[in-house]
Order: C-alpha cells, then structure tokens, then sequence
C-alpha cells in the first residue's frame, strides 16, 4: 500500500476556456469541480493504474465536505483529519494550450490538529511500503513540519517522497527524504544554482537520498549517490499541464514500492506525466497515449557533477 499525505488538500474547479484573455469577460464553456490537492492527484492516478494507496489528509467545512464526498464518489481510500477551518479551494483556467492556477491558502491547523494527523500516518505506516508527502503546508505549521512525517517514515523502514518546494522542502532535507522531486525552478529557488545537475547534487549534500527534477517537456533528471539519469518525452504534446508533476510522483512511488531502479522508473514516469497534459484534469490520464509513450521512453545514463562542482 502506498500512504499519501495531502497537508492542504482542496476541492479543484475547473474552469474550461476556449481562447482566455486577460483583463476581459471570458466565457467558461465548462465548470468541473472534484477533490484536489498535489496528493489527491497522486491517488487518483495510482487507483487508476490499479496500485493500492490510501489519502490522509485534513478535512474542515462545507468545502471539506464537499471533498469527502468526491473521494467517496471517486472510490479513493481516504482517512481524514477533521479541523476547525475550512478546506481551501483552487481555480484553473485552462486553455487550448496552458492552465493560469489560482490558489487559496488554505485553513491554519492548531497544533493538536497536526498532532492528530502525525499519529494517524504513523498508525497507517506499518501497512506502508512508500509513504507520499505532496503539496504546501498549510498555514499555522513551521517550515519544518514535513520533517516530522520523513522521521516517521525512517521509524517504520518505509521509503518516503517528498514533493514540495520553498522553505517545505529545503527544511525536510536534514530528515533525509529518500527522493524530492523539485521542478527546474524550484531546484535553482532552493540552492541558487541554475545548473540542475548541479543543483540536484547541492541537495544530495543537504541529506536528500535522491532527486527526481522535473524538466517540464525536456522530461526527467534523476540524482542519486551512485550517478544521474535521462529520460525525455518520445513525442511532444499540448494541452492541460496541470497533475503531470503529480502523475510523475505515482510512478515514483509505485516503482519504489516495485524495488524498481531509474532505468524503469524514469520512462514510467515520463509517459504518465505526458499522458495526463493529454487528459482534461489533473488525477486523469489518456491511457492509450501513456502506453504508448511507455513503449517508445527509455533512461539512460548522463555524467553527474561531482560534490561542490
């Protein structure tokens, strides 16, 4: 089973624009509406693909609710955290070719309502074998929170990734995630260095076991002690980018739950996140697309910088 926990979940709206323009009235030609959250996307994906998981996340209000009643309808095993506040909402504008995201912070958690959630994953993690941590923290949480749910995961022996960006991952990194998973930009914001190699390897120093960088359609870095991997995208594709990233953490973890090294993991991967820009929300994915980029994908080994380089 893989265990992943959405801080800040939210309930997704959709906004379907044919031409959007800036600063003028725009027509919505489609409104969708379901459970969101970088997590959330991330367990719709791995059911989808037939792997067991199951969400923890915190729970609050009308909006909460609202997606309580997605997971349920959507078949998603899920153990929330009830809270006072109340669950946030994001708004994605998409496109022909591109999504703008509009994100609400979200509720602010009291101590004792993470303290609630810590020790309902560290009930959950024995019958773990990879432990998911995906999103922002939501507010009222130290910058450190993320650090408390990796040593949990090192309590149980489980594997954990961590996909977050800013203070959230630059403060876990001590705790020795077994792999982050930072976009090119969130790379550089972390370690000032605009070279992603170089940057992977700076966070390698700083107690990451690996790094998986998203480079959006140039496909995938993986970093590790022992070497660096590639794996790009067979074909170019268009449409909602919005879930690829998310997409690229289920194949992650459903390989690390497989013992699977980069060779497999990294064209798994790529044609997941390139078969979800296909799809029209984020947690979906066109399936005929994704096995056929999984056919044509293939990692090879790059040179990797050496500590400090």
């Amino acid at each position: 089973m893989i265990l992943i926990v959405t801080p800040n979940p939210a309930l997704d709206l959709t906004y379907t624009v044919p031409t959007f323009r800036k600063h003028r009235s725009n027509r919505v030609a489609e409104v969708a509406a379901q459970a969101g959250g970088k997590g959330v996307n991330v367990a719709r994906v791995l059911t989808a693909l037939g792997r067991e998981n199951r969400c923890v996340l915190p729970l609050g209000g009308p909006t909460g609710a609202a997606v309580e009643a997605d997971l349920q309808a959507a078949g998603l095993t899920h153990t929330p955290v009830r809270i006072a506040g109340e669950t946030r909402r994001t708004v994605a504008v998409v496109d022909t070719s591109d999504a703008t995201m509009l994100n609400e912070p979200g509720p602010k958690l009291a101590p004792e309502e993470w303290a609630a959630l810590l020790a309902e994953v560290d009930r959950q993690l024995p019958a773990a074998g990879v432990l998911v941590l995906s999103g922002s923290l939501p507010r009222g949480l130290p910058a450190d929170a993320y650090a408390d749910l990796v040593t949990l995961a090192h309590r149980h022996a489980v594997p954990c990734v961590l996909d977050a960006d800013g203070p959230a991952l630059t403060a876990a990194l001590a705790a020795g995630p077994t792999v982050v998973k930072p976009n090119a930009a969130e790379l550089t914001a972390a370690t000032g260095i605009a070279d992603v190699p170089a940057a992977a390897t700076a966070l390698l120093a700083r107690g990451a076991g690996a790094v998986l960088a998203s480079l959006g359609p140039d496909g995938l870095l993986a970093v590790d002690r022992d070497g660096a991997w590639r794996c790009t995208p067979p074909a170019a594709v268009t449409g909602n980018p919005t879930g690829a990233g998310d997409s690229v953490v289920a194949a992650l973890a459903a390989g690390l739950a497989g013992h699977a090294g980069w060779p497999a993991i990294l064209p798994d991967a790529v044609a997941l996140s390139a078969a979800t820009v296909l799809a029209p929300r984020a947690g979906e994915f066109d399936l005929a697309a994704y096995r056929h980029f999984r056919s044509a994908a293939t990692a090879h080994a790059v040179p990797a910088p050496r500590p400090g380089s």
